[in-house]
């Protein structure tokens, strides 16, 4: 089997590696079928997209959509190196799934348009499933509704031409969508457990998302709600592009 990648773009350690073991272990991959890029330490390398199963890109606390002259040279190096890679991966509809910082790069890098108007907090939000994501292969199965972890500071205002929503909520109107069929973006965690998003909460808490005195509450209240459908997306991505390759 050809390994996934996963796109990491997370500087703070603890949370690079809470969120590379919650790959590992939702996905079901082992390290030698998920190998990982940290785009915060070094430019994106060559790759040869015949090489991998599927791309995964990461969250962290970059904000696509913020003018060029606010991002930090990191940002700015590594999404000339994403702009390059989404060429290919929409060109040939290679299996890719981004994750929160994902709908930024895909929505943007297809046309549309992505902006602060819908933020959420970190910890627990509502998720609706759409017509077209109940029909979805990654998605079919799921409730209607569920529960997530999310939290971000931008969110796509409006839909690349030709894109698809899969999935919304009452904040947050695009919480997933498709391009062609193989490539997808979630505003949502599906990487997120408990202990996970409590590790974000901790993390980032001085990073804006939320009051760093809210910190113990969110996790409080993360701890609090039942997540465990989101997960399952993972484990759907794998399977079905695994086979494939």
């Amino acid at each position: 089997m050809r390994p996934f990648l996963l796109i990491s773009i997370r500087g703070e350690r603890a949370a690079a590696d809470d969120e590379y073991d919650a790959f590992l272990r939702l996905s079901g991959l082992g390290e030698a079928d998920l190998r990982r890029v940290d785009l915060h330490a070094a430019p994106l390398p060559e790759l040869d997209l015949a090489d991998w199963a599927g791309v995964v890109l990461g969250g962290g606390p970059w904000n696509a959509g913020d003018p060029e002259e606010r991002k930090p040279e990191a940002q700015r190096r590594a999404e000339r190196g994403l702009w390059s890679l989404m060429d290919q991966v929409v060109a040939r509809d290679v299996p890719f799934l981004g994750c929160c910082y994902g709908v930024g790069v895909l929505g943007l890098h297809q046309g549309g348009t992505v902006d602060r108007e819908h933020p959420e907090a970190v910890g627990p939000l509502s998720v609706t499933l759409t017509d077209e994501g109940m029909a979805d292969p990654l998605l079919a199965g799921l409730p209607r509704d569920f529960a997530a972890y999310g939290g971000h500071k931008e969110a796509a205002a409006t839909l690349p031409p030709g894109a698809v929503v899969l999935a919304t909520s009452a904040a947050c109107p695009v919480q997933a969508f498709r391009v062609g069929q193989h490539v997808y973006a979630t505003q949502f965690h599906p990487e997120l457990d408990t202990e996970g998003v409590c590790t974000r909460i901790e993390v980032y808490k001085s990073a804006g998302y939320f009051p760093p005195g809210e910190a113990e509450a969110l996790k409080a209240y993360s701890r609090s709600v039942e997540v465990t459908h989101p997960q399952r997306i993972l484990a759907r991505f794998v399977g079905r592009y695994a086979e494939v390759a």
